[in-house]
C-alpha cells in the first residue's frame, strides 16, 4: 500500500499528528493569553480605554475598566484642615515633650512664628478589637475605628486652603480641573437616568474655601459636573409655574418632538445633543428629586439616630439631615456624592481651620460632625449598601504639632495628615503608614493625595493612568503624571 504525501512532503499521517500538535500549541497559547490578561487587567495595566460619550445620553452607565468592588461613593469632607493630632493620629512622644520647643524645627511656618510643641488637647484611648488609639474629640466615629482603614501618612502639595482643596479634589493647585466627581460620571455615568449621577452637598454653614471647583467639570463636557442640592435648599425652580402637570406634560411631550426634529437637521452637532439631554434631565428631576430631598416619610427614630431632632443645635440638625440626604441618594442609584462639613476661611469659626482656639472651635464643629457622619454609616450598613459603597473621609491637610507662638492653635501642615475609608472593597481595621513620633511629617510608606484618588477610582473599576481625556494637546487625567493605588487598605 503506497503512502500519499501531500505538496509540502508530508504524508497524510504527518499531516495529522501536526495539525493536532498545532491544535495543542494553539490551545495552550490561547489560555497563556487569557491567563496574562486577567492578569493584566487585575494589576491595571490594560491598555488605555477612553469613555465613548453618545451626547444624546452622556449619563448612560458605561463598562469600567475592569471589575469593580464599589458602585457607589460618599466623600465625607471637611474643609478647613482637621488635625490628625487631635483625632486619628496618636503621638506619646508629644504627650511628653508638651510646652518644649521642637529643636531644628521650622521658626516661621505659614501663618507666623512657631511656638512650643503642644499635646493633643483630647484624651485618647484604645478602641474596639484592634485597640487603636482614637481621641474623644469624635466619640461616635471613634466606636466605629474596627471598621476604618486608615491613612496617616498622606501629602499634599500646598499648604493653603483653596489651592489644597483643589489639590485634594481634582488632583491640581489651580483652578479649570475636573473634579473627582466629574472624572467618575465621566468614566462610568449612572444606572438612574432621573437623578443626578453626582451630587454636591455643601455645610449648612455655607461652601467651602474653593468653591465649586470641587465638584465643577473643568475642560470635560458640563454635563459631568455636580448638581448642588442640600436638605436645606433643594434644586431651585423645579416645579412649573402657574400651570397643571398635564399643561406641562403636553408641553415637554411638543418640546422633546421639536428638539428630535431640530436635532435631525444637525446630525453630529454633540453640544446641542448635550443641551437637550441636559433640559430632558431637568424635566425628569422635577419628579425625583422632590421625592428623593423629600424627609417627611423617615421615621422619627432614624432622625434621631442621625440628630436631626436636635434642637439644641441647629447646624448639627442640619447636617444630620444633609447625612440623610446623602444616603437617600445612595440608596436611589446617584454614583458619587460630595457632602461637606465645614464652610470658608472664617478664622476657624465656620470650619476646621483651627489657629487661635483649637480646642474652644473643635468642641464645635466635632459635635457637628461626630452623630450625624457616624449614623449615616450605620445606616448604610444597615440597609445593606455599605457592601456596595465606598464611604471616605477626607480634609486639605493636617496640623503642626506645635502651636504658633501666642495663639492656642496648629498651622498648615501638608507634610503628613490622616484621611480613612470604609465599606466596599476596604479592609477593616487597617492603619497604614506613619508620620514620625511627633506628628510633622510623614516617614513611612509616604503617599501623595494622589494616591488616595487613584486607590478611589481603583474601588470603582477604573484605572487612575487609563481614565484619560484630551485637552489642550494633552491626554490629562485626575492623577497627572503620578498616583498609585494604597493596596494596603484593600480587602
Amino acid at each position: 500500500m503506497s503512502t500519499k504525501y501531500s505538496a509540502d512532503g508530508l504524508s497524510s499521517a504527518g499531516r495529522q499528528f501536526l495539525e493536532r500538535r498545532t491544535f495543542f500549541a494553539n490551545a495552550a497559547a490561547s489560555l497563556g493569553s487569557i491567563a496574562l490578561t486577567s492578569l493584566l487587567s487585575r494589576d491595571d495595566l490594560l491598555a488605555a480605554q477612553t469613555p465613548v460619550i453618545d451626547p444624546t445620553r452622556p449619563h448612560a452607565p458605561r463598562s469600567p475598566h475592569f471589575r469593580p468592588q464599589a458602585n457607589n461613593v460618599v466623600v465625607i469632607f471637611c474643609a478647613g484642615a482637621v488635625s490628625q493630632l487631635e483625632t486619628w493620629d496618636y503621638k506619646p512622644e508629644l504627650i511628653k515633650r508638651d510646652g518644649l520647643p521642637l529643636a531644628g524645627g521650622p521658626p516661621v511656618t505659614f501663618q507666623g512664628p512657631a511656638g512650643n510643641l503642644a499635646r493633643p488637647q483630647y484624651h485618647f484611648r484604645p478602641r474596639g478589637e484592634t485597640g487603636k488609639m482614637v481621641s474623644d474629640m469624635l466619640p461616635h466615629l471613634a466606636a466605629l475605628t474596627d471598621e476604618l482603614a486608615f491613612v496617616h501618612s498622606l501629602t499634599s502639595k500646598s499648604n493653603t486652603h483653596g489651592p489644597a482643596e483643589n489639590f485634594l479634589s481634582t488632583g491640581f493647585v489651580t483652578d479649570g480641573f475636573p473634579s473627582l466627581g466629574a472624572w467618575v460620571n465621566y468614566g462610568l455615568g449612572s444606572e438612574n437616568q432621573d437623578l443626578p449621577a453626582f451630587v454636591a452637598i455643601p455645610d449648612p454653614r455655607g461652601v467651602p474655601q474653593s468653591g465649586s471647583n470641587n465638584w465643577g467639570p473643568g475642560f470635560l463636557p458640563a454635563a459631568f459636573q455636580a448638581t448642588v442640592l442640600s436638605a436645606q435648599e433643594p434644586v431651585r425652580h423645579l416645579q412649573p409655574p402657574g400651570i397643571s402637570s398635564r399643561e406641562d406634560q403636553a408641553a415637554r411631550t411638543l418640546l422633546r418632538k421639536i428638539n428630535e426634529s431640530h436635532l435631525a437637521q444637525h446630525p453630529g452637532d454633540g453640544k446641542l445633543a448635550a443641551r437637550i439631554a441636559s433640559y430632558e434631565l431637568a424635566a425628569r428631576m422635577q419628579l425625583s428629586v422632590p421625592e428623593a430631598t423629600d424627609l417627611a416619610s423617615e421615621p422619627t427614630h432614624i432622625l434621631k439616630m442621625y440628630g436631626a431632632t436636635d434642637e439644641s443645635n441647629p447646624t448639627k440638625a442640619a447636617f444630620a439631615r444633609n447625612c440623610i440626604l446623602a444616603r437617600r441618594l445612595i440608596e436611589r442609584g446617584v454614583r458619587f456624592v460630595q457632602l461637606f462639613n465645614g464652610a470658608y476661611a472664617s478664622g476657624g469659626e465656620l470650619n476646621w481651620d483651627g489657629h487661635n482656639k483649637l480646642k474652644e472651635q473643635y468642641d464645635k464643629h466635632a459635635a457637628i460632625l461626630d452623630q450625624p457622619a457616624a449614623a449615616l454609616i450605620h445606616d448604610l450598613k444597615q440597609r445593606g449598601l455599605l457592601q456596595d459603597t465606598l464611604v471616605v473621609w477626607c480634609t486639605e491637610f493636617g496640623r503642626m504639632p506645635m502651636f504658633q507662638k501666642g495663639a492656642q492653635g496648629r498651622d498648615h501642615n501638608p507634610d503628613g495628615f490622616t484621611c480613612w475609608l470604609t465599606g466596599a472593597g476596604i479592609k477593616p481595621g487597617v492603619s497604614h503608614g506613619e508620620t514620625d513620633e511627633l506628628g510633622l511629617k510623614a516617614v513611612q510608606d509616604v503617599h501623595s493625595l494622589y494616591d488616595l484618588n487613584a486607590t478611589i477610582l481603583h474601588l470603582l473599576g477604573l484605572n487612575h493612568e487609563q481614565l484619560t481625556f484630551q485637552h489642550n494637546g494633552i491626554q490629562r487625567r485626575l492623577t497627572n503624571v503620578e498616583g498609585r493605588v494604597i493596596r494596603q487598605v484593600l480587602a
